[in-house]
């Protein structure tokens, strides 16, 4: 069910972040400078628009945080998601910058986008993660748990 959903996920986040805009060509410009869109977002006279471009970056980023501990164990872990997620959508605004009309690579969205990913692992990731792949007991916590006893020497 997971892997459904992320294939959903994968396609939506095409369609949202692929499909050209032509006419946005004149207004559309790389920004490597972090805190610069965000700037510009927050300074736009209509709050809807502030909202709707970082409310939209943020939740973007959400299914990655809920899904990859689903999928992937060893995905498991706030850094490991933010790392996975953001080289991900380093990787989509890179296309959006070299391949798609009226788009450009955007570090801001990188943000907002793994922001988002980190709040949806910390909300319902970590706890579906953990429900689906439960820890494994190692050899070695015998020793390292706590209410555990050392083991005899002989």
């Amino acid at each position: 069910m997971a892997f459904v959903c992320m294939v959903g996920f994968a396609a939506a986040l095409a369609k949202a972040t692929l499909v050209p805009q032509p006419g946005s060509v004149d207004l559309v410009h790389t920004n490597l400078h972090p805190g610069r869109s965000l700037r510009a977002y927050v300074d736009q006279p209509a709050f809807r628009d502030t909202v709707k471009q970082i409310g939209g970056n943020v939740l973007l980023g959400a299914p990655f945080g809920v899904l990859l501990p689903m999928l992937l164990p060893k995905a498991r872990g706030a850094v490991r998601v933010v790392v996975v997620t953001a080289l991900v959508m380093v990787a989509v605004e890179t296309v959006q910058g070299l391949i798609v009309e009226g788009r450009a690579f955007d570090i801001d969205d990188v943000i907002l986008n793994t922001t988002g990913a980190l709040l949806g692992y910390v909300v319902v990731g970590r706890w579906l993660g953990h429900a689906l792949h439960p820890r494994r007991r190692h050899w070695w916590h015998r020793w390292t748990r706590q209410g555990t006893e050392v083991p005899p020497t002989a």
